[in-house]
């Protein structure tokens, strides 16, 4: 794992804590924290008891270990219902999956990564990595794709020091090169591929969800195994994808995400 170096004080450090055990996935010892963190012991021993009386935290006396607070749900479901794009495209994408029978991902950018805040599973599930809260990679991804495809320039450029272009499949992309060049190709076609490149038998056809000014809201995918259909047959499904990602962007104006003047 590694830390964005954060120039915010306190606050910063704190955030960083909470990151380290949110990515852990479950309850993390001191000594495991102190092992992977920065900060020296006692700065990050008084984070803890600072974030655990404010019930940021959550410390267990029996193992002595830490995990989320229960204000951090609060908080989340709050940051969830006012700042993603889930709760007023679920009728969409409720839609979407019920004629489809597919998979349905909705996506945001959060840091030049791909956020998953929403998904409908398909009629035959799927096991695959994309789980609604999951954060992954965006240049071996459809979502991921669509949405770096209409990012200004200087968004792009930092969006793309995030990439790790790690090679998770034979078909994934490993450099900025071969990324600014599949980019061309999403903008040219309108949405994005993925041919099996973060996950083996996995593919999708995504789009971006853009406000009127071209500004990235989101994105929209529907995706599927190579057990079931091809990247060919996806490619048919762009159109009646961008429909319902014209749809959400429009309610999304209206509502939270205003144009930039």
């Amino acid at each position: 794992m590694t830390l964005e170096g954060h120039a915010d004080g306190t606050v910063g450090k704190a955030l960083d804590v909470l990151e380290m055990i949110a990515e852990r996935g479950g309850p993390v010892r001191f000594s495991e924290l102190l092992e992977k963190s920065r900060y020296p012991k006692a700065t990050l021993y008084r984070l803890l008891q600072t974030l655990t009386k404010q019930h940021m935290l959550r410390h267990d006396p029996e193992n002595g270990a830490y995990s989320l607070g229960v204000r951090l749900v609060r908080l989340a479901h709050s940051a969830w219902a006012q700042s993603s794009l889930a709760p007023l495209a679920r009728p969409y994408i409720d839609e979407l999956s019920r004629e489809t029978g597919e998979t349905i991902h909705l996506a945001q950018l959060d840091r030049g990564q791909v956020l998953y805040v929403d998904k409908r599973n398909a009629v035959r599930a799927i096991e695959m990595f994309a789980q609604a809260g999951k954060v992954g990679p965006a240049y071996c991804t459809g979502v991921g794709k669509a949405m770096l495809a209409y990012l200004d320039e200087e968004s792009l450029a930092e969006a793309m020091t995030a990439q790790s272009f790690y090679r998770h499949t034979p078909n994934t992309i490993t450099s900025e090169r071969g990324l600014r060049a599949e980019l061309v190709g999403v903008r040219e076609r309108g949405y994005a591929l993925d041919r099996e490149e973060h996950e083996p038998g996995i593919i999708c056809c995504a789009v971006p969800i853009l406000s009127r000014a071209g500004r990235v809201l989101g994105a929209l995918s529907q995706t599927s195994s190579t057990n079931r259909t091809t990247v060919e047959q996806l490619d048919t499904l762009a159109g009646a994808l961008k429909g319902v990602a014209d749809k959400i962007a429009r309610d999304a104006e209206s509502w939270h995400f205003p144009e930039r003047t």
